[in-house]
């Protein structure tokens, strides 16, 4: 028996692995459903997205999305150790300190920016140094790129030029302006959770890990998760938690097992036959993300990603981890307001090395570049529900992007920037056609349908757990499922609202605080049977 068990080994649950066994106390059982992240796709920076549709990736598609040409999106997660931090594009954004204050001023104490904010900075191993806003001593490792493109410095020119600020740290005191995104990057080499956290703690006696484990569901002895059952191998098997079962399966997955282990809401569930253990109406609602949008331009230098597999690339790479195969594609990138009423920035910015358009999949001939315009405070809500009652089903996922037409105002505006930033006299030298969506596109109802036509996720799925004390709430501050016992959701599906900017390095700290939270319960609880058995 163990005393944790872990679903998951994606960023949270890689984190909470560690720090969960790093005493000597406490027997953990980590469960991932991928494989080791043993492949040279996952380590080499720029070759991310070829593990897109791969062994590596759920790769879950949408239903229908009734506001972009009822287009089925692809959604890409990690199916490995690491989870997403071994496929994404390595960014880290913490997000703006406002987002993490509205969580604490909506009941949800202990999360506000001042509190978190100590969980970025022991999780950081930041390259430039400690600070008011970094740490240097964590795990994580976070990187300056250490090959930059020409093309990443003529954005931010053209950042500055449209009378936007050079920002040197979106993780410090504002988040607005145009710069260098800094990477979950070694030494040239990607830097997931599995490498910072798993690694180090895997030789530990007390820690067992398996892959390829997908599991069923959870089984409770009245209001307690006392067990865990999963598929091994060609057979099904069951393991027991002494202390708590931990979700850590992503915005998708985490809702999708407790539905299957009859947590959720309840006339969902009979409609499948699944008993009704606890009826939670806010198990895989509220789910929300970052959609965008592309502007992509022919380059007429031979300067992009496109040359990116060339012989004095690769080694280049191989002797010196230097050179294009270190880029994370979107090297530069910037946060804006589209309008004066916003309090914090609304739309951010990722510029593309190369032409990237349907995630790498559509090519074309010859080079080019990218503006990604990314909606990052999204009014628009979806859900995750169940399609049958077999835990080998992937679950519907309705996005329901631009369903609120807020949404769109606000992605209209940001591909209109984009538009100015690519006209700049900053990419003079290397602006060629404007390829997507053409020039012909002048008027918002064009845009709209250019919209409508290529919106991606920006993979940033969260919501679908969220914490609080509302009636849809999932978990609370301590993120502990309601009405349960020994039972906890930590990932990226507690964010009450998503973070502005990328989800990585938020999730790792989520994780970083739940496992100081688990472990002062761990005290108490110590302590309160010691109180109990000196009483006898």
């Amino acid at each position: 028996m163990y005393d944790y068990i872990i679903v998951g080994a994606g960023s949270a649950g890689c984190v909470l692995a560690n720090r969960l066994t790093a005493s000597g106390r406490h027997r953990v059982l980590l469960l991932e459903a991928g494989g080791p992240d043993t492949v040279k796709e996952i380590h080499i920076p720029v070759a991310f997205s070829k593990l897109f549709k791969s062994a590596w990736d759920w790769a879950y598609y949408t239903e229908p999305e009734p506001h972009l040409c009822n287009r089925n999106l692809y959604w890409p997660r990690g199916k490995v150790l690491g989870g997403s931090s071994s496929i994404n594009a390595m960014i880290y954004i913490r997000g703006n300190r406002a987002d993490y204050d509205q969580w604490r001023d909506q009941g949800n104490r202990g999360w506000g920016y001042s509190d978190v904010l100590p969980y970025f900075k022991k999780s950081e191993n930041q390259e430039r140094g400690s600070s008011e806003y970094h740490g240097s001593s964590g795990p994580l490792c976070v990187s300056d790129l250490r090959t930059v493109n020409p093309l990443s410095e003529a954005f931010i020119a053209a950042g500055e030029e449209s009378g936007f600020r050079r920002n040197p740290d979106f993780n410090a005191a504002s988040q607005e302006g145009f710069g260098f995104y800094q990477v979950t990057q070694n030494k040239g080499r990607r830097h997931s959770a599995a490498t910072a956290y798993l690694y180090p703690a895997r030789s530990r006696k007390n820690l067992t890990v398996r892959t390829g484990v997908h599991v069923f569901g959870i089984s409770f002895e009245g209001k307690r998760a006392a067990a865990v059952s999963f598929q091994d191998g060609n057979g099904n098997t069951q393991e027991r938690a002494e202390r708590e079962i931990i979700l850590c399966a992503g915005a998708i997955g985490s809702p999708q097992l407790l539905m299957l282990s009859g947590v959720g809401p309840a006339e969902d569930l009979r409609a499948f036959d699944i008993p009704v253990v606890c009826d939670l109406p806010g198990v895989g609602k509220n789910l929300q993300d970052h959609p965008a949008t592309a502007m992509a331009y022919e380059c007429t230098q031979p300067i992009t990603l496109a040359n990116a597999e060339s012989l004095p690339n690769l080694m280049r790479y191989l002797c010196f981890r230097r050179g294009q195969l270190t880029s994370n594609v979107a090297e530069s990138g910037g946060f804006i307001k589209t309008s004066p009423a916003c309090a914090i920035p609304d739309i951010q910015y990722h510029f593309g090395v190369g032409y990237f358009v349907e995630h790498g999949f559509q090519q074309i001939e010859g080079h080019a570049f990218t503006i990604g315009a990314t909606l990052v405070h999204p009014y628009s809500r979806g859900d995750i529900r169940l399609r049958s009652s077999n835990p080998l089903d992937a679950p519907a996922i309705r996005g329901n992007y631009f369903s609120d037409d807020r949404d769109m105002k606000v992605m209209v505006e940001g591909v209109k920037i984009a538009r100015t930033l690519a006209l700049s006299n900053a990419f003079s030298s290397y602006r060629g056609k404007e390829l997507l969506p053409g020039a012909d596109t002048k008027d918002d109802s064009a845009f709209r349908a250019h919209i409508a036509k290529v919106a991606e996720t920006l993979y940033h799925p969260v919501g679908t757990c969220k914490m609080g004390n509302d009636a849809t709430a999932v978990v609370d501050s301590e993120l502990r499922v309601h009405g349960l016992e020994g039972l906890r959701v930590i990932d990226a599906s507690i964010m009450p609202t998503v973070v502005g900017g990328n989800t990585n390095a938020p999730t790792i700290m989520i994780a970083e605080k739940a496992a100081d939270l688990i472990k002062s319960g761990s005290h108490k609880e110590a302590g309160d049977l010691a109180l109990s058995g000196a009483a006898r």
